[in-house]
């Protein structure tokens, strides 16, 4: 394979899972708002006997980790450790949602897993398109 598409298929994954990440965290972040993030989740939550102080905890996490680690992807800067930060994200919410409902709906969560799993994959040393390369942060 073409050592350029290589890094050209990095690029458009990272920038495209960034996107992706960045909206979701922007919508709960300055959309919805976490007051109405937490109680969207609250009453699931209060059956499951989960402390508001945790459901807060996670929420706040979860949308802020999204959006900052969004942001990160989609420049390339600190690209490892965003996808790191995001990857326990994704463990923290599908731990959450199977707790709350063992059978919920992962068409929104596995398709955000594989892309992680997927640029985790590839070596860094493709990722020329980015901030971590501009400040040789590999």
């Amino acid at each position: 394979m073409n050592h350029y598409n290589v890094q050209t298929a990095e690029f458009l994954i990272r920038a495209f899972t960034g996107i992706v990440f960045l909206f979701q965290g922007y919508d709960k972040l300055f959309r919805i708002k976490m007051p109405g993030v937490i109680e969207t989740f609250k009453a699931d939550a209060d059956r499951f006997h989960i402390p508001h102080p945790l459901l807060t905890v996670v929420a706040y996490y979860t949308s802020i980790v999204e959006f900052v680690g969004g942001i990160m992807l989609l420049f390339g800067f600190f690209t490892s450790l965003s996808l790191y930060a995001l990857g326990l994200d994704l463990i923290v919410v599908s731990f959450a949602f199977s707790y709350m409902k063992p059978m919920w709906d992962m068409r929104h969560v596995f398709p955000r897993f594989i892309l992680i799993i997927t640029l985790l994959m590839i070596p860094p040393h493709n990722r020329l398109i980015s901030l971590d390369y501009l400040f040789n942060l590999r």
